[in-house]
């Protein structure tokens, strides 16, 4: 199945450093005689065993009784994941204004007091507060705390896994939302794959299960990845937890990026059709589901597509002492201005019943399923086109229109659209043959970026390369007049610092990346027609490449323009120019990056042809 490559060498990757008795048992069944190592356990009462009755001030109008609380312990993170934070990182609290240690295990003894049988320890990343394990520590002391968790990144896990277990940690969830290490670093823009991946394989040795996985799912990011994730489960003790794409401030959220949990539940079904529901305790926020078999399981997260408000147990306590009563809400209050002005035990509990009164019924109604958004996909034809690639940085809201919605698109190239997102550019089809209608292939226009153009382009209602069977077919150019013909194309590379430094100085190992790229794109042109299959061959009179470096952007800009005299456009010529030049400029340059960025390859201008020419403004 197209989901075995990567699994399996995710499976060896995590399995190489397990140490085995002589019977090949892992870890988790230790050697005899070997000492077993085991978290820090004491008689702990359930909520059912509690002499007085669940806490009045941390049950809400609705009878929902807030035994999980969830406490960040800093606000920093080592990652910049794009669905969290923007690249340049978020304005920090001042470190006096931040709960001291004592304040949170002050915070933490009040809560567990009243009914709190589960703490939660989050950030930013909380691996990255030095005192992290003294904590845990102090936490696990807490008479009636039955679960002390951390969700971490996993990039400091396995150095510290060892005496956070010892300290009372009981259950770990790590982010991880690629199993393909470039798109890793594409995603949360810095290095750590292997890291991570030696966090969950401590995790596993250690005797955690299941080692919780947070996946969150992104459509034309990750979504390509669900079969790979599941796949692990079969011989990991894994819960891989597929999260739907939700808002943050700084994420440019768009609810086409969202991968609903019924999408995601159909495509693995199409694999694994005896995928299994599995019971769900009352306040649990995961779908969990299990193949028959497999050592693990998956869940979804549906917060966006089938809210769970309606049972939610949870209160956040932010860095900078705020008590939030949902994540999704603006409202906070701060525990820390009472803690330090000298508020009481009750003084506190009455300022936390207030809030905890107020908790609406359900989140904002703003990030509730539309109706508008995208069909699911076919989970035969996803299949089909599963392609493992790093998708061009720019916004998913930017690329796809509302195709869906009709306008005689034939369905193939709606749905391959749909699917492939900014992967596939917008097109617009002409059937009209007179000499400008682009009789060598089809032109590609961008909406967002109007043309200026001598005349109006008439809608069409068929492919200029289909016959009247729907077969592809080359058009007949032969009774068109011969006319000059002027195309113009662009491509931009975003290098990074280091790559751009390195050709501005002409110091890079395999030579002059410029002269390279520029002597690529001419020879591109002139073999057009061998590389795009319905254009026709090109007698072109002058090829010009020209690159320029945009010091401000770290940037090369490419412009390629194309002049032949025929009976046909030569802007299939200048674009193919353009790209190749570009791809060139990469070859030269990974070796030293490979944060590399192809980007804005577009026509600029066509001149020529009996309908006017075109000049992109």
């Amino acid at each position: 199945m197209a989901a075995q490559p990567v699994s399996r060498v995710v499976r060896r990757v995590l399995r190489a450093g397990v140490r085995s008795c002589s019977s090949g048992a892992p870890v988790t069944q230790p050697c005899p005689g070997e000492p077993v190592v085991e978290v820090p356990s004491r008689p702990r009462p359930f909520l059912g065993e509690r002499a007085a009755p669940f806490s009045a001030f941390l049950t809400d109008s609705f009878g929902r009784r807030h035994s999980y609380l969830r406490i960040s312990l800093t606000e920093r993170c080592n990652l910049r994941c794009q669905y969290c934070m923007p690249e340049e990182g978020v304005p920090l609290t001042p470190k006096p204004d931040l709960l001291t240690t004592e304040e949170i295990l002050t915070l933490a003894r009040l809560f567990v007091k009243e009914g709190v049988d589960k703490i939660r320890l989050t950030g930013g990343e909380p691996l990255i507060r030095p005192d992290v394990v003294d904590i845990v520590a102090q936490l696990h002391r807490l008479e009636g705390l039955r679960t002390i968790g951390i969700t971490t990144n996993g990039i400091n896990l396995a150095r510290l896994l060892p005496q956070l277990q010892k300290a009372g940690l009981s259950a770990i969830n790590i982010s991880l939302d690629t199993l393909v290490p470039a798109k890793f670093e594409f995603i949360v823009r810095r290095k750590g794959f292997h890291k991570v991946m030696e966090g969950i394989h401590k995790a596993i040795e250690l005797g955690y299960t299941p080692v919780k996985v947070n996946c969150v799912v992104m459509r034309g990011l990750n979504e390509d990845e669900l079969l790979d994730f599941v796949a692990l489960t079969e011989g990991l003790p894994l819960d891989v937890r597929f999260i739907e794409y939700m808002p943050f401030d700084g994420n440019r959220w768009n609810f086409k990026k969202m991968v609903s949990y019924k999408e995601m539940l159909d495509t693995l079904r199409q694999q694994w059709p005896e995928l299994e529901k599995l019971p769900e305790e009352e306040s649990s926020t995961a779908k969990a589901f299990k193949i028959p078999g497999f050592r693990g399981q998956v869940s979804f997260i549906t917060s966006m597509s089938e809210h769970f408000c309606g049972t939610c147990n949870r209160l956040r306590i932010t860095a900078d002492g705020n008590l939030k009563v949902c994540l999704f809400g603006n409202s906070e209050v701060s525990l820390r201005d009472h803690l330090r002005g000298g508020a009481s035990e009750e003084e506190l509990l009455r300022v936390i019943g207030a809030a905890v009164g107020r908790k609406k019924r359900q989140h904002a109604e703003l990030f509730l399923m539309r109706q508008d958004s995208p069909p699911a996909l076919p989970s035969t034809f996803r299949n089909s086109l599963r392609v493992q690639v790093l998708r061009h940085r720019v916004s998913f809201s930017s690329q796809i229109v509302t195709l869906w919605k009709g306008g005689g698109v034939p369905q193939a190239l709606l749905v391959a659209q749909q699917w492939l997102g900014s992967s596939l550019p917008q097109r617009h089809f002409s059937s009209h043959l007179d000499s400008d209608a682009n009789p060598k292939c089809l032109s590609p226009t961008e909406p967002q970026a109007p043309a200026a153009s001598s005349g109006p382009l008439p809608d069409s209602e068929q492919l200029t390369h289909v016959d009247t069977e729907g077969r592809m077919a080359m058009v007949d150019v032969g009774r068109k007049p011969d006319t000059e013909r002027v195309a113009v194309a662009s491509a931009v590379v975003l290098l990074g610092p280091v790559a751009f430094k390195l050709i501005q100085e002409n110091q890079l190992k395999k030579g002059d990346a410029l002269a390279v790229a520029q002597l690529a794109g001419i020879q591109a042109a002139k073999l057009t027609s061998q590389l795009i299959p319905l254009c026709h061959h090109v007698a072109l009179s002058h090829v010009q490449v020209q690159l320029e470096l945009d010091r401000a952007r770290h940037a090369a800009v490419i412009q390629a323009s194309c002049r032949a005299r025929g009976p046909t456009g030569v802007e299939m010529e200048a674009l193919t120019a353009a790209a190749t030049a570009a791809l060139a400029l990469y070859d030269m340059c990974k070796a030293v990056s490979r944060d590399i960025v192809l980007a804005e390859i577009k026509l600029v201008s066509k001149t020529g042809g009996q309908r006017g020419d075109f000049h992109r403004t």
